[in-house]
């Protein structure tokens, strides 16, 4: 499995990349009034409204940095239609994939009620890699407040 490796905290995180579809440049958002910390925003892509999640905040309570290397990660997230739709998720140090055999991936061994999406942690020389499922990404509240609407046409 290739994971896409980011940053949150002092803790390094990856995505598969079969569930990305692209990762662009940080670009301006249209803010979305009491969406929560969480939301970044709307962001215009290919013609289509899509909803950037900050993954720094999502996972740390603190909002990601400018950094150059801050990037976001457009991602297939299943929708409950059975269909999927791009959400975007906003992360530091998007520099590089890391390749994990199922076998370094092992579960965390405790169980995390408010972080579903964990699944497991890849163990490597260098570090571990905690592997973030997208689609136990976001709490009920936030999907529906992010998806309801357009699912239901």
């Amino acid at each position: 499995m290739l994971l896409l490796q980011f940053q949150a905290g002092n803790d390094r995180y990856g995505l598969d990349v079969a569930e990305v579809i692209e990762v662009v440049p940080r670009v301006t958002f249209r803010e979305l009034p009491h969406a929560g910390p969480a939301v970044a925003g709307l962001i215009n892509y290919r013609g289509t409204p899509v909803p950037v999640v900050d993954l720094t905040a999502l996972i740390t309570g603190i909002a990601s940095r400018p950094f150059f290397s801050t990037r976001i990660i457009l991602t297939d997230y299943p929708d409950r239609a059975g269909g999927h739709r791009v959400l975007g998720l906003m992360a530091e140090r998007v520099t590089e994939t890391v390749s994990c055999t199922e076998g370094d991936v092992q579960p965390l061994g405790v169980n995390l009620a408010a972080a579903p999406y964990l699944g497991g942690i890849c163990l490597r020389p260098g570090g571990a890699i905690l592997r973030v499922r997208v689609e136990d990404l976001l709490t009920p509240e936030l999907r529906a407040a992010l998806f309801t609407a357009a699912e239901d046409g």
